[in-house]
């Protein structure tokens, strides 16, 4: 995963260069307006409605007991009820080693048992450009499905896709998340996906990704008919380039407005958490920050009480002691109005 999030951060940086300084000014002090004022006094939530993507080692036998043991302190009696544990990545054909996860029956053994309820989905991805992963191909889309039987098969309560960049109206995605839905039912299991950010405003999407040579954006009506066929959505709304906590706080507010509007209501929707450090052009770690990005939520979502909504923490293995921090005073800290505190003052 390394090696695919390197080549995407460096395909970032040569897009931004092309992007007009003007656009980014003229954008940055909007997400900063928006970003500004206290988020709204909010009732409790039920537990369990929040989710945590999972890196590689809890499957391949990294991770044992004393990893176990300290995830299960941050998770126990909390909001996270999903976790998205990394079991791929897929092979450019769509298939599946089984050699890939020698560990994922442990793996969810474990964490059932020591989180009751919690719900443990296979994640599966890759890239999807030419001469990687081909959505448009039939046979392709077949072994994907094949991949996600395998998985539930060694125990998984669901399916999680991470395909990226996935083109705004994309069919092969749509073919392959139908396909895989009915292919999954039978064990009852539970479809989810990582989606690209919503374009944050009309026309954004068509020039922006031609600007960029890559996707970044869809359209509010791919992601309706992308959620329409799944069961979670979680907008990866991180990696934006905003130089400040109150700009991303604003970009994230956008995003959470967009996506609830935008996601069918039948559809559980929660919003990316960065609790990850990178620094570069289109990550800035001292402006991406778990709390700027709970504030945005907070102030997208108002006093909406839409069932099942949450936030999503990528990811665990580099999450801080200040992330988790972050995590449970501003968001699951219920009632109160949470007075603005930047991440990288946040105490334990």
């Amino acid at each position: 995963m390394s090696v695919l999030r390197a080549r995407r951060r460096w395909r970032g940086v040569l897009a931004l260069l092309s992007v007009p300084p003007l656009f980014l000014v003229v954008s940055g002090a909007w997400f900063s307006l928006l970003g500004s004022g206290e988020p709204a006094a909010r009732p409790p939530r039920p537990a369990g409605q929040d989710a945590l993507w999972l890196g590689h080692a809890w499957v391949d036998g990294r991770n044992g007991e004393p990893e176990l043991a300290a995830l299960a302190a941050h998770l126990r009696g909390g909001g996270i009820g999903e976790v998205y544990l990394h079991t791929g990545p897929l092979a450019y054909d769509g298939t599946l080693a089984p050699s890939l996860y020698p560990r994922a029956a442990w793996a969810v053994g474990a964490l059932h048992r020591a989180v009751p309820g919690l719900r443990v989905h296979a994640w599966l991805g890759q890239r999807v450009e030419p001469g990687e992963l081909d959505l448009g191909s039939p046979s392709v889309r077949a072994n994907v499905v094949k991949a996600a039987g395998q998985v539930l098969a060694a125990g998984f309560d669901g399916i999680h896709y991470n395909f990226e960049p996935v083109p705004d109206g994309d069919p092969g995605l749509l073919e392959l998340l139908d396909r895989t839905r009915a292919a999954i039912a039978p064990a009852h299991g539970v479809l989810s996906m990582s989606v690209h950010h919503i374009e944050p405003a009309s026309g954004v999407a068509l020039v922006g990704n031609a600007l960029l040579g890559s996707t970044k954006w869809w359209t509010p009506g791919y992601l309706t008919q992308v959620a329409s066929r799944v069961d979670q959505v979680a907008v990866m709304s991180y990696d934006t380039a905003q130089p400040t906590e109150d700009a991303y706080a604003g970009y994230v507010r956008r995003q959470t407005e967009l996506a609830l509007a935008a996601v069918p209501p039948a559809t559980r929707l929660l919003m990316g958490l960065p609790a990850y450090h990178d620094d570069n052009l289109t990550h800035h770690a001292s402006a991406e920050t778990v709390a700027a990005a709970v504030r945005g939520v907070r102030l997208g979502l108002g006093m909406n009480t839409r069932p099942g909504f949450g936030v999503a923490l990528y990811v665990d293995f580099a999450a801080t002691p200040a992330d988790w921090t972050s995590y449970h005073r501003a968001w699951e800290a219920p009632s109160a109005s949470i007075p603005w505190t930047s991440g990288r003052a946040a105490g334990p």
